[in-house]
C-alpha cells in the first residue's frame, strides 16, 4: 500500500496533510491529517482514519455517523510530506450532510460517469414500474444490447447529417444505455477504463521502439 518509513512526519511536527479522493469518480472529498499511527491504523482496518488536532486523538471517519470511508489506496508525494488517499465513501463525507466537503454537487467532468453507473447499479433492485433502469435491466442483456445498438444508429446519423446538439444529445443516449448494458452483464465501468488504459500503454510501448 505504502511505505509508512517513507512518509515525512517531522517536517510538520508529526502530521501530514491526507487529502481524500473519491476512488471510482475523482472527486476531491476532504482533507484531514494523519500521524503515524493514523496511517498505519488505516491500513490495518481499511478505514480511512485521522488524527484530530481540536481533540488530540486518533478517529476514525464516519465513527459517530457511519459515513466512513473505505480505503481503496494511498500515494504519497514527490516531497513525501502530503498524503493522497482514495477511498469509497459510505455516505455524505461533508458534516452538512454533502458529498464533499469543497462542494454540494456531483463529481465534476467525466467523474460523473462513475457517479451515473453507481446510479444505475442501484436501480438494479428498483420497482419496474416506477424505474426505466430497472425495467431494462429486468429485462436481462439483450434488451439492454438493442438499445446500444439502436442508440449507436442515432448517433452515427447525427454525426453524419444534423448539428453538433442532435450529436451531443444522442451520444448522451448512447453512453447512458452502454452503462446500462454493462450493468446487465455485472461489468464496472472501471473495467472499461483499465482496458482502454491498457491499450494506451501497449500503443505508447510500440511507438517508442
Amino acid at each position: 500500500m505504502i511505505d509508512i518509513s517513507a512518509i515525512d512526519f517531522a517536517k510538520s511536527g508529526g502530521l501530514v496533510p491526507a487529502i481524500v479522493q473519491h476512488a471510482r469518480t475523482r472527486q476531491v472529498l476532504m482533507l484531514g491529517y494523519m500521524n503515524e499511527d493514523a496511517v498505519q491504523q488505516t491500513i490495518d482496518t481499511g478505514l480511512v482514519t485521522f488524527f484530530s488536532r481540536s481533540k488530540d486523538r486518533i478517529w476514525v471517519k464516519g465513527e459517530t455517523s457511519g459515513n466512513t470511508l473505505r480505503l481503496e489506496a494511498i500515494r504519497l508525494d514527490c516531497d513525501r510530506d502530503t498524503l493522497l488517499v482514495a477511498a469509497v465513501p459510505a455516505g455524505p463525507v461533508c458534516h452538512l450532510g454533502t458529498p464533499g466537503c469543497f462542494d454540494d454537487g456531483e463529481a465534476p467532468g467525466v467523474g460523473f460517469l462513475a457517479a451515473l453507473s453507481d446510479v444505475v447499479r442501484s436501480r438494479r433492485n428498483a420497482d419496474p414500474k416506477e424505474s426505466y433502469v430497472a425495467r431494462l435491466l429486468a429485462s436481462g442483456p439483450l434488451k439492454a444490447a438493442q438499445k446500444v445498438g439502436e442508440e449507436g444508429v442515432e448517433v452515427a446519423l447525427a454525426a453524419a447529417a444534423q448539428d453538433d446538439t442532435a450529436l451531443t444529445e444522442e451520444a448522451a443516449d448512447l453512453v447512458f444505455h452502454l452503462l446500462v448494458a454493462l450493468e446487465s452483464r455485472g461489468i464496472a465501468l472501471s473495467d472499461v477504463v483499465e482496458t482502454l488504459r491498457a491499450r494506451h500503454a501497449s500503443s505508447l510501448a510500440i511507438t517508442e521502439r
